[in-house]
């Protein structure tokens, strides 16, 4: 298989691509600042045409949109949140998501390919504990994105899936989360192979339980 993932140089990113070169896939991995990766900044619309310019022309079967940020643990309701935290986030964990599989569609429609959306369990309606606004919305956002493109790249054949990847142990999970890199990556590759068209629009996390809108 033919797989680009972006944010792949740390965290779980890397431990996909890792799993797929160990497999033998033909895997492209994309950072903002890394010399082993195709450069990406997702929230740059020039850096986005430059990275699918450096793929090239070839089929994709399978775009894992992983990368993303976390910027508003710890705030508060009171004084946090502010205004450039929200647009910083939704530009990485929305926006990005969209340009890439933008740029990457022809690619895509070659390969009748699939896209794998990590999101997170807190983007669930039905679950609101509360706090973390910013991410919640931003990543609440994704999961409608990729519902959507659902619809619309069906008739292409392209599959698409959003995915919780575990509470993980990470820079982003911090040292107390349940699971490591490697479970939660072994889970994730399983829901890619899994994912087709009956499924498409998919809500779940890596060890493939369904997660309520």
């Amino acid at each position: 298989m033919r797989i680009l993932i972006t944010g792949a140089n740390r965290g779980i990113g890397r431990a996909l691509f890792d799993s797929c070169g160990a497999r033998g896939d033909a895997v492209t991995g994309t950072a903002r600042n890394d010399d082993v990766f195709l450069p990406l900044d997702v929230t740059d619309p020039a850096s986005v045409r430059a990275m699918a310019d450096g793929f090239g022309t070839g089929p994709l079967d399978l775009l894992i949109c992983n990368a993303g940020i976390y910027l508003d643990k710890g705030q508060t309701l009171p004084s946090g949140y502010p205004p450039d935290m929200w647009a910083a986030t939704f530009a990485a964990n929305v926006t990005g998501v969209f340009l890439t599989v933008q740029a990457l569609l022809p690619n895509l429609r070659a390969a009748k390919g699939k896209i794998a959306i990590i999101s997170s369990i807190m983007a669930s309606d039905a679950r609101a504990p509360g706090g973390s606004y910013i991410y919640r919305a931003s990543k609440a956002a994704a999961l409608n994105l990729g519902r959507n493109l659902a619809m619309d790249l069906k008739p292409d054949g392209i599959a698409v899936g959003i995915y919780h990847p575990g509470w993980v142990r990470t820079d982003m999970g911090g040292s107390g989360a349940d699971i490591d890199v490697e479970t939660s990556a072994t889970g994730l590759m399983s829901r890619f192979e899994a994912l087709s068209l009956a499924t498409t629009g998919c809500f779940e996390d890596y060890a493939g339980r369904a997660i309520p809108f």
